[in-house]
């Protein structure tokens, strides 16, 4: 049974340090669909290790072990990361409500120098996107255990995605300085793509990706070498990365996502269907849902369009009873498919608590699909401030530009964009090269 004590010995710190679990890359990236920055929902970098922090085993081990020692305050806190981690992947919320009260029981029998419970508190909150509140008790873990660097993960996750940047990236800093693993150096490597050094970016996951210790650290990493390579427009090497990842995890819905975002860029709609196809029953997360829905769009095919968006729309509905605040993804699906006006009001809900920079850009450009573009051109401004490199963001600035008759500044997003990734996006990618016709007259 753990101690009382509130600053266990090293020793016990490390062995216990995967009971607070660092959920963060997945949460903290969960503009994925967005950005195509990061898959919402994707396994994080310590998914294997999630479900056994303390004493190892699966969730139902978890379970039986709190059942043999109710008093066991890490056993509490070890199934309330697993469920944590369950509820992630099967967005229920009835496992979060689990999460919860199995937290709550580990914080009762040890009110004081929990840390453990209080980490996985605060990924909790974040995995239910209240950030503010994520940030309290992310800020409660570092102070009961400074030297604990999964609290550091989190809390920097939290400050990241309530727009706090340079603490958040402290907080990396802190984090790595104190275990410089695979989570940490893939938690430095997004600080870096949010800044749009797409280069460290890449080298700090090729380290991550060295120094992975389970098959899902290594799966996490290659998933977003993936996904990075597809941002530059480099799809072979997208596709080449995501091929490794699924030699060893063929059933990874993040790397399926990644390689059906390569298959898309190099014209291989079949193979991209089947991936996302695939990646959606493993996972049914939003922003597959929506990338295939677009993609059969694209295809001209309406009817298997409309079964994506027909998801979409019950996930939403879900969302509502629920009382959640709209993600990205949401917002972006109801301006583009839906109501413009109503995405206006879902992206004035999601700004008031997340002020993000890819929810700064779905707010842009529901508001642009609304007709308000001089309020948009402020709120993409904001999405762009850190300099990020998406080809996305920057499509939308540059419509929101062109309908302010902003022409110079259309054309030179557009260049930019389609310098990056020419292929994008499988609807607005054809929209930009349009636009930028229109400006340029045909190349």
């Amino acid at each position: 049974m753990a101690s009382d004590h509130p600053h266990r010995t090293p020793a016990r710190r490390r062995h216990l340090r995967s009971a607070a679990v660092c959920i963060a890359l997945g949460v903290a990236l969960f503009t994925a669909g967005a950005l195509g920055l990061s898959p919402l929902g994707s396994a994080t970098p310590d998914t294997a290790t999630s479900a056994r922090p303390a004493h190892g085993g699966s969730l139902a081990a978890l379970q039986q072990r709190v059942r043999q020692l109710p008093t066991d305050p890490d056993a509490w806190s070890a199934l309330g990361m697993a469920y944590v981690q369950q509820a992630r992947q099967n967005a229920d919320p009835a496992t979060y409500a689990r999460a919860e009260g199995a937290l709550r029981r580990s914080l009762k029998v040890q009110p004081a120098g929990n840390d453990h419970a209080e980490t996985a508190m605060a990924a909790l909150a974040a995995g239910r996107h209240d950030f503010a509140r994520a940030l309290t008790w992310s800020l409660q873990a570092t102070t009961t255990n400074p030297y604990s660097a999964p609290a550091y993960g989190v809390l920097a996750d939290a400050y990241t995605q309530l727009g706090r940047y340079d603490e958040a990236f402290d907080a990396v800093q802190r984090m790595t300085d104190l275990r410089p693993d695979s989570t940490s150096l893939a938690r430095a490597s997004y600080t870096w793509e949010l800044r749009g050094d797409t280069r460290k970016a890449r080298t700090l996951m090729n380290r991550s990706l060295d120094a992975a210790a389970s098959p899902a650290e290594r799966s996490f990493a290659l998933t977003h070498l993936s996904l990075l390579a597809s941002d530059a427009g480099d799809a072979r090497t997208a596709l080449r990365e995501a091929q490794r990842g699924l030699g060893q995890s063929p059933h990874d819905s993040g790397l399926l996502e990644a390689r059906a975002r390569a298959y898309t860029a190099l014209g291989d709609h079949t193979r991209a269907v089947r991936d996302y196809t695939e990646a959606i029953a493993i996972a049914p997360l939003p922003h597959y849902l929506l990338a295939l829905g677009e993609l059969q769009q694209s295809l001209g095919r309406p009817d298997q369009a409309q079964d994506q968006y027909r998801v979409l729309r019950a996930q939403d509905a879900v969302r509502k009873e629920t009382g959640a605040r709209p993600d990205t993804d949401a917002i972006l699906f109801e301006a583009d498919h839906g109501d413009p006006r109503a995405a206006v009001g879902m992206g004035h809900q999601a700004i008031a608590a997340r002020p993000f920079l890819a929810v700064h850009d779905a707010y842009a450009w529901a508001l642009h699909r609304a007709g308000r573009d001089q309020e948009a051109l402020a709120e993409a401004n904001r999405a762009l401030a850190l300099g990020t490199r998406s080809a996305l963001l920057l499509f939308h600035r540059a419509m929101i530009h062109q309908s302010l008759g902003h022409t110079a500044k259309a054309r030179g997003d557009l260049r930019r964009a389609l310098a990056i990734d020419a292929h994008f996006h499988p609807v607005h990618a054809p929209e930009a090269r349009a636009a930028l016709d229109r400006i340029d007259g045909p190349r």
